[in-house]
């Protein structure tokens, strides 16, 4: 698998598949016998227990995994902080750790919080503002719903990222459905033409013991067509 130095992993919303989307990434690149470092700037709803970088490392398997700020509340991160009384670090901090990341792993998977333009830092950065932090190194992958609606979602957010100056390395579907329809193949189609589609990843994957999750993310981030159930698998869902 090719990916960049730095991947900032976004989506057209929250609950697209953002952070089993990292998990597969880290599981392919560890695969192909890459180093990889996952970073969270900004992680929300720790007093109900949320943890990406937990799940990540859950799924994908040992790897470096970090959060550069963990915030109670299921909230955006500026009112989470606000309410947990933080200062949220600035974007600088962020990149800083990042290339500090980067330095010693093959690649650097950073996840950002809900949509791209999300406020991240206490001056109103956003994840699009970090990746012009880090410049020529990084790239993103946006990651999308195949439901209605995500036509419209995925191109106002590469038209954000375009407009910006910021590379795109592909898109990525991260909840396609067990029995999808005419609706759904035909956003796959549109989304593909848009951009390269870098993979389709089934809406229940995380369910998978990880052991199984690890395998088939090689599969699914590369072009197997597995998208009318898990025949890939062979029989996982069963």
């Amino acid at each position: 698998m090719k990916l960049p130095h730095i991947v900032l992993v976004t989506g057209t919303d929250t609950s697209v598949g953002k952070t089993v989307t990292t998990a597969a990434l880290a599981s392919a690149l560890q695969a192909d016998g890459r180093s990889v470092a996952v970073y969270k700037p900004c992680q929300s709803g720790a007093g109900a227990g949320d943890s990406d970088c937990a799940e990540i490392t859950r799924l994908a398997g040992p790897l470096t995994s970090e959060a550069g700020v963990v915030l109670r509340e299921p909230l955006a991160p500026v009112p989470a902080a606000a309410l947990d009384g933080v200062t949220l670090p600035p974007l600088s901090a962020h990149a800083a750790r990042v290339r500090e990341l980067a330095s010693t792993h093959d690649h650097v998977l950073v996840e950002g919080s809900g949509g791209l333009l999300v406020e991240l830092a206490p001056d109103g950065g956003t994840l699009a503002d970090l990746g012009s932090h880090l410049g020529n190194d990084a790239s993103f992958v946006v990651v999308a719903r195949p439901a209605l609606g995500t036509l419209n979602h995925t191109a106002l957010t590469l038209e954000a990222l375009e407009r910006r100056d910021l590379a795109i390395h592909g898109v990525v579907l991260g909840t396609w459905p067990d029995n999808p329809g005419v609706l759904e193949h035909g956003n796959r189609a549109t989304l593909g033409a848009l951009r390269p589609l870098l993979g389709v990843l089934p809406e229940r994957a995380a369910d998978l013991p990880p052991v199984m999750f690890r395998a088939a993310s090689v599969h699914w981030l590369s072009g197997l067509d597995c998208l009318d159930g898990l025949d890939c698998l062979d029989g996982a869902w069963s």
